[in-house]
């Protein structure tokens, strides 16, 4: 018996969950601040750090609460993050070159041009230079919750567009991940984790469809990564791939999906548990003492500077020309003034960006410290800088129509078929 839900589409749920997630994330990440900073300090960096559970691999030692966290739990969120962008371009927003174009655009040019200034800033100091991918990120539900708190300010087409190029954002992500931040490789567990991700894809093709299944192959493909040098979440990507999934256009997501099923299961436990913990396990930095010369010193200032200047100039800009060139369509009912607060809510790159920050500087806490400054900070100056834009800049003329007709498209198909006022 398939285990039921809702009668709509896993965009609706995306939206609310991200952005209820997205303020809960908030709430974790400033609470982590205050208890970092505080009397309690040693007890949240001991309970952090507590040894929790074997040695899974010689590389990685003793399991900790902070490594379960970091390569257990997050390759959760990875499988949702497969899970949504196999949806998206199989039978979503991403699923024709049409829609693709500008979302790939300004993702491409969101990710280049932050890289580009954080080598500017620190690529010239010796050991820094490995971190240029920290302030390409752009965490999803930290910047839908600073949306959330704009109500219907927020025009819909302006969220669908931060949706998709953070999707598209999250691919570039793990291939860099994948091809950048990976220790030595273990050629026999990369061999065992090929196996079983040929085995998952297998059974896809010969029509199984048992959740349960695929998850335990998904252990062993986490458990064979992590052997392999290849970092574990990666596993979250690749399983999501074997999943099986029902097409249902123009309607209401199936209930014997396995894709479908298991991206409505995962949502609540990413959104409000997984993503939250990780949050507070990670953004706990003591700036008791900390001067002027260390915020402003090449790391944090580089990584704050891509984040909210690189993201702004890279994804307005190339939004801007692909419309002027004729590329792509305007947004409908959103003015170019709220395209560029938008493109300033892309410099909130604290979960993947913190996640990163970790794989930069492997052993080296000094410096993951000073890349968690730089994260907080300009994440924290875009979500502000952001939502000052928002709340202020004034509304498309006919944006209450506009709103009410995406509403509607939204209830009936689970997406909003034309997000373009047309090139030009």
């Amino acid at each position: 018996m398939t285990r039921s839900f809702p009668s709509r589409s896993a965009l609706r749920d995306f939206l609310e969950s991200e952005s209820a997630g997205g303020m809960l994330l908030i709430f974790a990440a400033i609470l982590a601040m205050i208890v970092a900073n505080s009397p309690l300090a040693t007890l949240y960096h001991d309970a952090i750090h507590a040894v929790s559970g074997p040695v899974l691999t010689e590389k990685l030692g003793p399991m900790t609460v902070h490594l379960w966290i970091n390569d257990g739990l997050m390759a959760i969120f990875f499988l949702l993050v497969g899970l949504e962008i196999k949806r998206e371009f199989v039978d979503g927003r991403l699923a024709s070159w049409d829609r693709r174009r500008l979302p790939f655009i300004a993702a491409a040019a969101g990710m280049a041009v932050p890289a580009a200034i954080y080598m500017a800033f620190a690529g010239s100091e010796p050991g820094l230079a490995q971190g240029w991918a920290i302030p390409a990120a752009t965490d999803i539900a930290f910047a839908m919750g600073v949306l959330a708190l704009l109500g219907r300010r927020a025009p819909t087409s302006l969220k669908l567009f931060l949706v998709t190029v953070a999707i598209v954002d999250d691919m570039g992500a793990v291939a860099i991940i994948a091809l950048f931040y990976t220790a030595k490789i273990n050629l026999v567990a990369l061999g065992a984790a090929a196996a079983i991700l040929a085995a998952m894809l297998a059974m896809n093709r010969s029509g199984v469809k048992s959740l349960p299944l695929y998850l335990t192959m998904f252990a062993l493909l986490w458990y064979a990564m992590l052997l392999s040098g290849v970092h574990a979440t990666i596993a979250g990507v690749l399983a999501a791939m074997a999943i099986p999934f029902e097409r249902t256009p123009g309607a209401p997501d199936s209930r014997t999906s396995p894709l479908h099923r298991l991206e409505h299961g995962l949502h609540p436990w990413v959104a409000f548990a997984i993503v939250p913990l990780f949050g507070f396990a990670n953004a706990g930095v003591d700036v008791r003492g900390l001067g002027v010369d260390q915020i402003f010193a090449p790391l944090p200032l580089g990584i704050a500077a891509g984040l909210f200047l690189g993201k702004q100039i890279g994804i307005f800009g190339s939004v801007w020309l692909s419309v002027k060139l004729g590329i792509a369509g305007k947004l409908r009912g959103a003015t170019w003034l709220q395209v560029y607060g938008v493109a300033m809510l892309c410099g909130i790159g604290f979960t993947m960006s913190l996640f990163i920050g970790g794989l930069a500087f492997p052993g080296e806490a000094l410096l993951v410290e000073e890349a968690k400054i730089g994260i907080l900070t300009g994440s924290l100056v875009a979500a502000l800088a952001g939502f000052a834009v928002l709340r202020f800049a004034p509304l498309h003329p006919r944006h209450d129509a506009i709103e009410n007709e995406s509403d509607a498209e939204i209830a009936a198909d689970g997406d909003v078929r034309d997000t373009s006022e047309g090139h030009g």
